[in-house]
């Protein structure tokens, strides 16, 4: 797959590079931060969140909606699935990764997805980009065999257990957690997810 970068013009259509910040803090704070053999995500990190970036990116990138700050680490080549919010993602790059993304446009009626739609696209250590809220993402994966280390920012609450009720058809069954809504291949076996990826279960290993 051929792997683009985030300076591209090609990813103005999926999102766009911060700038104007001060990434510094946030990526020391990160060295901290655990690298499994699988992915590990943590929605929110006091330590993260008490940096004086902290406040920039809630004034700066949500215009001062509550946010949290967290994390996802670990080693991963795979698709595995999308998923999508109703708002954009803000991402750091502690080390080089790449995104797998696509559009949600691109979800057919039925809520399938090929993944032929997908496109890749590496983040370079440092960066920071916003990830726009029709931009399907999911788990980055690595370029190093040391594994990957990435920020991640949203609205405060997301990505936290349900504590509603959702139907079991249309896009409700596709609510995995709170502001999340997932579309997973059969490959990953992602428990209690809606298989809708069709196609490969894309790996960066494969030519």
């Amino acid at each position: 797959m051929k792997i683009q970068n985030v300076t591209d013009d090609s990813f103005r259509k999926y999102g766009k590079v911060l700038e104007g910040y001060d990434f510094t803090a946030l990526i020391r704070e990160m060295k901290h931060t655990p690298v499994p053999e699988n992915v590990i995500y943590v929605a929110s990190v006091e330590e993260l969140e008490s940096l004086d970036v902290a406040r920039e990116l809630q004034n700066k990138g949500y215009g001062g909606l509550p946010i949290e700050i967290g994390y996802c680490n670990g080693h991963n080549r795979k698709l595995n699935a999308v998923e999508y919010h109703r708002n954009s993602e803000i991402n750091v790059a502690v080390t080089d990764l790449v995104l797998l993304i696509g559009h949600q446009q691109d979800i057919a009626p039925d809520f399938t997805y090929d993944t032929a739609n997908i496109e890749a696209y590496l983040v370079p250590a440092g960066t920071g980009i916003e990830v726009y809220a029709t931009t399907l993402h999911y788990a980055p994966c690595h370029v190093n065999d040391t594994g990957f280390q990435c920020v991640v920012v949203l609205p405060r609450g997301t990505n936290t257990d349900l504590t509603f009720q959702t139907e079991t058809d249309g896009e409700d069954r596709l609510q995995t957690a709170k502001n999340k809504w997932l579309i997973a291949h059969e490959d990953a076996k992602i428990q209690g997810a809606f298989n809708g990826l069709k196609g490969k279960n894309i790996s960066l290993d494969e030519e």
